[in-house]
């Protein structure tokens, strides 16, 4: 693969640079159609770059069922690793947890007993592996003291992982009508759960899981299918259908597919195994730019140099269809030029990769050296530059009108 001459792009000002067209070799074979799926609302995305491989009415809220537990599981990881909450502790079963999501309450449960205390490994299993609306409620109450206050928790990460199409009132996924999801979302959280906490996530590829001599499988059918699945939810009620959240991984490649409103158990089964199966077949990982390469610069103002050379966080790869050929543009986007100092490893930059009219990347492209403030004539310069630059885009800006 060649070198990729990039587009550089400031909201403020073009750099010099070179539009790229990559064109990637087409394979003989013609490209395989998406399958057909029944759910109203489905996605199937990449989870190393975010390329979205199929989309179906994905940002359409819906009640999410059970799967509002990923987001329940995303607090309370969070609460780990900040140290709010210890894997020691011992958490109690209040008689509301019990009555509303225990034995007497008819829904998915661990069957912890009514105020007795579960250590934080095992409700967490009890949450994951047979989806326990006790477990949950007994998370909810022990981090925020009642279900609406820790609502509130699950809302204010929701807004700050960027998933704007969904609203949570509970820890379970029992039916609230405010209580709704899209599955763009439920994707985007299930990548930031496997990649934000890896041991962690290794619990929702448990087989089984045993409390009070009550031995319970894990709810995730996929898992039992030859697909690489090794985790995420399943979800049902009456006002949404059958949806489920699920990732797999074949030959190093991992998909995430999210769907949600399934007729029946079988659907929603079909309709995943077939969306994850076309993407596997149909597609293949296209390496853009190596580890450590650097892939361009920014413009930097008042620094001991006028470029920020920058990098990815790791290697940058696209999925491309196979069959077909792809006109690729890649372009640096950033708000500059950037004033200096800027330390290495500061994030200045966004790596967007288009096919066609759409984005199919946008990573973070951070500062691969330290740029140190400049000398006095130094900056001086790069004022009277700004200023000329400016005036120029004010001219041209008139002449466009």
């Amino acid at each position: 693969m060649r070198r990729l001459p990039v587009k550089f792009h400031s909201r403020q000002f073009w750099a010099l640079g070179m539009a790229l067209a990559v064109v990637f070799a087409a394979a003989p074979a013609r490209p395989q159609t998406a399958p057909q799926v029944s759910s109203p609302y489905a996605i199937l995305i990449d989870y190393d770059s975010g390329t979205v491989l199929y989309e179906k009415s994905p940002d359409t809220p819906s009640p999410p069922a059970s799967m509002t537990k990923l987001m329940t599981m995303a607090v309370v990881f969070r609460e780990l690793k900040e140290g709010n909450l210890k894997l020691t502790d011992q958490i109690p079963i209040s008689e509301y947890a019990w009555r509303r999501g225990g034995a007497p309450s008819g829904g998915s449960t661990m069957f912890a007993s009514i105020h007795s205390r579960v250590a934080v490994p095992d409700l967490l299993r009890g949450a994951i592996i047979p989806s326990g609306n006790d477990a949950c409620i007994a998370f909810a109450e022990a981090i925020a003291g009642n279900e609406l206050a820790f609502s509130e928790k699950m809302n204010a990460l929701a807004r700050e992982l960027g998933l704007t199409r969904s609203t949570f009132r509970n820890s379970t996924g029992l039916h609230d009508p405010d209580q709704k999801a899209s599955v763009r979302d439920l994707a985007r959280l299930a990548v930031h759960l496997i990649r934000t906490y890896p041991d962690h996530y290794k619990i929702f590829s448990e087989r089984e899981f045993t409390w009070n001599k009550i031995r319970q499988q894990n709810r995730n059918p996929l898992l039992a299918l030859s697909l690489g699945v090794d985790g995420l939810k399943t979800g049902f009620i009456k006002e949404s259908g059958y949806g489920i959240v699920a990732s797999a991984v074949q030959s190093g490649v991992r998909l995430i597919v999210a769907l949600n409103g399934a007729k029946t158990e079988k659907e929603r089964v079909e309709d995943a195994r077939k969306l994850l199966e076309w993407g596997f077949r149909a597609f293949d990982s296209r390496l853009l730019f190596q580890e450590g390469v650097i892939v361009g610069e920014a413009r930097a103002f008042g620094g001991d140099r006028r470029g920020i050379p920058l990098v990815s966080a790791g290697a940058v790869r696209l999925l491309t269809q196979r069959g077909t050929t792809d006109r690729i543009l890649v372009r640096i986007a950033f708000t500059g030029p950037i004033r200096a100092p800027i330390k290495k490893g500061t994030e200045v930059a966004r790596l967007r990769v288009y096919r066609g009219n759409n984005v199919a990347l946008d990573a973070p492209l951070y500062a691969a050296v330290d740029v140190n403030e400049g000398a006095l004539y130094q900056r001086a310069f790069d004022g009277a530059y700004e200023l000329a630059a400016g005036m120029v885009r004010a001219a041209l800006g008139n002449i466009r009108r």
